[in-house]
């Protein structure tokens, strides 16, 4: 069997065609099952894109009865009113779940609804999301009372959430190996969906970040490595003893993103306060050698330090000293005019909340109407779970890890997309990256142009798989460097596609070096060299994939 996509065509590997079940089958087939005494769960949806989402949801299912069914909505059945949906054809989304260990079966469905797969299959138990559980739509009341009348339950679930999202996306890889599938054939999907390429890329580099304007606020802190040589328990007590061999300091906090965007070619400044002290005055010289213009306001007692102790290239502990220090009034009408003065001459604003003072509600609120005037880029971010991600109001992007949204919103149920909605309604918020770890992130965009419509209608969501070439080395400051590059992208006019990915390529030269120095140019030029994704026509061809 093959399927045309793009002028390509794809043979399907006979461990996804077996489970992938033509309509008029499938009642037989729940005759079968249950003929072996087995109960049967049903999950429907459109599943264009398989994100860790589905797979926590997938799994929550599975767990409910012995036999997991997924119906998916056919092609003729989704909106399609950009012109783009469905990214991927009901053949190739049926196959991509079919590759999950999780699925027994898939079916598509012609219709809006799973009504015809639930009057063949009559489940023992159909999976909803927990938005649903409140939901009056007139399929999704068709669906629930014909699975009832048939003996069956309705379950709102979208899994148990596992912040690291690791075991999930790990459950479904050795039946995407056994079909030859990996995340390298959904990123080259992705990027020749979205118009990633080489050169593109290369120019954004080597010449467009350098036109830009930047103002980067925040707290700055300092990060301190201490290497230590392997020791053993000491004798007046069961604890560990090592012994410090070298001790390494680099630019933390809002310090470092402000080198990382001064290193990429960008002008520009930091806004933040200080204490006078060694190491804040280290820090300013640093900076000030890099290039970055430093605007400080000296009102710490002490400068933020993270201490982490390092044996074997392993962090076994982490000292901090310095607390939250908020801005007096004083200092904090000092930032806002230093920052509203500069604002006719910025194309981007980067806020890094790391939860020492600089940053609070009250600054974001009394700063952003002087910015929105002049500023067509500003972003943000968080260490940590604060309230300061919701006061990021109107901002172009925030790029929080799943545990800092969730914490944000107070939501430790709802999928990721819920979960998403829930924060671009809130902050009325033109894009959002959720960085998940080593599994790579997921990008939220509005469907609509208009803004006045942006939350009408579900997200736009994808999924980027990590793109580091290897076990992190070192992932502290993967999300400081995302974060700069990503928003100097968007300030160059870039699609959310185009800064996601050069934001994780950024993510991944960081990961892949012990300590937090700003990425260079050169750097992420030569990461791009090996991207086979990137590989240019007259390159040897990458093939399409059928997996996520």
């Amino acid at each position: 069997m093959t399927w045309p996509l793009q002028d390509k065509e794809f043979s399907v590997p006979s461990v996804m065609r077996e489970k992938i079940c033509p309509l008029e089958r499938l009642a037989p087939q729940a005759d079968a099952w249950r003929a072996q005494g087995k109960s049967v769960a049903l999950c429907h949806g459109c599943f264009d894109l398989v994100h860790p989402g589905h797979l926590r949801y997938l799994e929550f299912a599975r767990q409910q009865a012995d036999v997991l069914v997924v119906s998916l909505t056919g092609d003729d059945a989704i909106e399609k009113a950009d012109g783009t949906r469905p990214y991927i054809p009901q053949e190739l989304r049926a196959e991509n779940l079919a590759a999950i260990q999780l699925v027994d079966a898939v079916v598509i469905v012609d219709g809006d609804t799973g009504l015809p797969v639930i009057e063949r299959l009559r489940p023992d138990v159909y999976i909803k999301g927990r938005e649903y559980e409140d939901s009056d739509h007139p399929g999704f009341r068709a669906e629930r009372e014909r699975v009832e009348t048939h003996g069956g339950r309705v379950i709102f679930s979208s899994g148990e959430v596992v912040f690291s999202s690791t075991r999930l996306i790990d459950d479904q890889r050795p039946a995407m190996a056994a079909s030859g599938y990996g995340e390298a054939d959904l990123i080259t999907a992705s990027c020749r969906r979205w118009g990633i390429d080489r050169v593109s890329l290369g120019q954004i580099i080597r010449q467009r970040f350098n036109d830009l304007r930047v103002a980067v606020v925040g707290d700055m802190v300092c990060d301190r490595y201490a290497f230590c040589d392997r020791g053993l328990a000491t004798d007046e007590a069961p604890i560990l003893s090592v012994r410090t061999s070298d001790e390494q300091t680099y630019l933390g906090g809002a310090a470092v993103i402000a080198a990382h965007v001064r290193s990429l070619g960008a002008a520009c400044t930091l806004l933040t306060s200080s204490a006078d002290d060694h190491d804040a005055h280290a820090m300013t010289d640093k900076l000030q050698s890099l290039g970055v213009e430093v605007d400080t306001r000296t009102t710490r007692r002490l400068t933020p330090t993270k201490l982490r102790y390092i044996v074997d290239n392993q962090k076994v502990f982490r000292v901090e000293k310095g607390g939250d220090e908020p801005l007096d009034s004083a200092a904090q009408a000092s930032l806002i005019k230093a920052a509203t003065e500069r604002a006719n001459d910025l194309d981007v604003v980067i806020f890094a909340d790391f939860g020492f003072g600089v940053i609070s509600p009250t600054l974001l609120h009394d700063l952003m109407p002087g910015l929105r005037k002049h500023v067509h880029t500003i972003t943000g971010d968080v260490s940590g779970i604060r309230r300061g991600l919701l006061a990021m109001r109107g901002f172009d992007l925030v790029t929080p890890n799943e545990r800092e949204a969730r914490g944000a919103v107070g939501d430790f149920e709802s999928s990721l997309p819920t979960l998403a909605g829930t924060m671009m309604r809130t902050g009325e918020l033109a894009n959002l990256i959720v960085t998940l770890g080593r599994k790579g992130s997921l990008l939220f965009r509005p469907r609509e142009e208009k803004r006045e419509a942006w939350y009408t209608n579900r997200l736009r969501c994808d999924y980027l798989p990590t793109l580091a070439p290897g076990p992190a080395v070192d992932p502290l400051g993967a999300g400081d460097a995302l974060l700069a590059v990503a928003s100097l992208a968007l300030g160059c006019g870039e699609s959310l596609a185009v800064a996601g990915y050069l934001g994780s390529v950024a993510a991944g030269v960081a990961v892949s070096r012990m300590g937090n120095e700003p990425v260079r140019p050169l750097e992420l030029l030569r990461f791009l060299d090996h991207r086979p994704e990137l590989q240019a026509d007259d390159d040897p061809p990458i093939r399409l994939p059928h997996a996520i």
